[in-house]
């Protein structure tokens, strides 16, 4: 039998390898497991969203052969830090959004996008008591009308109205319309206000509304499409550098590859595409130069 001092000093360091495990060593085993994380924007309430997101996670980890984890964002200010901050490896984000999470995160690439993304528009939609209908040209009778933005990061939300407002008008929208515009917060949201007669008028990404539409969630002839915008790059997939070290060299273009092959309806339906291709961080080039000009972008 050992002396009882001895096993005293045996026992310390034992208790205290226990202590140290107990409390969630980053080193330890626990944290071992390399799981992908991945958001989007958010574009309506975060429990349709997750929902949605989940088919993605599935997919990706079985064609992988990794854990995945989808993390909604609250706003889009969030997803953009969670990205920039390493919490989320890969983003579902709108074009403006894109832009800021790779300009602050050096190696971050643009990887994906969906078919219809390099042609992408906005609506200009008005309530059906303006009497405003489908024109061609950009509609310079809204000036004296209440006007909603989406959220203030939007690209087919804020970004773009705005700069068409700029090119047909020669003048920022917070200085060309009679009443103060109005920030919704989301593309549904926009909707549903101007459906409301809340807004008189407001603009959105054409998808949504077309899909709240077709979902029977908004009246089309009370809220009616009265401009349709030039084209322009939107949403992209981006993916983090850190995935390089997480799963290997070349593992981002495995990632890529795996979304360009989604063909699964189901995954396209959530994304509202008809297929997805590659992008390039070059793609966005002119949202960027936009950005920028708008100061939006540093």
């Amino acid at each position: 039998m050992l002396p009882r001092r001895l096993l005293t000093y045996l026992t310390i360091p034992a208790l205290l390898l226990v202590s140290s495990c107990d409390k969630g060593d980053p080193t330890g085993a626990a944290d071992s497991v390399k799981v992908l994380r991945f958001s989007a924007i958010p574009d309506e309430n975060t429990t349709e969203q997750t929902a949605k997101f989940e088919k993605f996670a599935t997919y990706l980890a079985e064609t992988l052969g990794i854990k995945t984890e989808f993390l909604p964002a609250s706003d889009y200010d969030a997803s953009v830090s969670k990205f920039v901050n390493g919490e989320i490896h890969l983003a579902w984000f709108g074009g403006l959004t894109g832009v800021q999470a790779r300009s602050e995160t050096e190696g971050a690439r643009a990887i994906a996008q969906g078919v219809e993304d390099p042609q992408y528009i906005s609506y200009f939609i008005a309530h059906t008591d303006t009497g405003l209908e489908l024109n061609d040209a950009f509609p310079t009778e809204i000036k004296d009308l209440k006007f909603t933005f989406g959220s203030q990061k939007s690209t087919s939300g804020r970004l773009m109205p705005t700069h068409f407002i700029r090119q047909f008008t020669d003048t920022d929208p917070s200085e060309w319309f009679s009443h103060p515009s109005g920030f919704s917060g989301a593309h549904d949201k926009t909707a549903k206000l101007v459906e409301a007669g809340t807004f008189q008028v407001g603009a959105l990404s054409y998808k949504k509304y077309d899909s709240m539409v077709a979902a029977g969630t908004l009246d089309p002839a009370k809220c009616k499409i009265i401009w349709k915008t030039p084209h322009y790059a939107d949403y992209n997939w981006t993916a983090h550098p850190d995935l390089e070290t997480l799963f290997g060299t070349g593992f981002i273009d495995k990632l890529q590859q795996a979304l360009i092959d989604i063909t699964d309806p189901d995954l396209l339906k959530a994304l509202s595409r008809s297929g997805i291709i590659s992008a390039t961080n070059e793609d966005f080039q002119g949202i960027a130069k936009i950005a920028k000009d708008l100061g939006l972008l540093n």
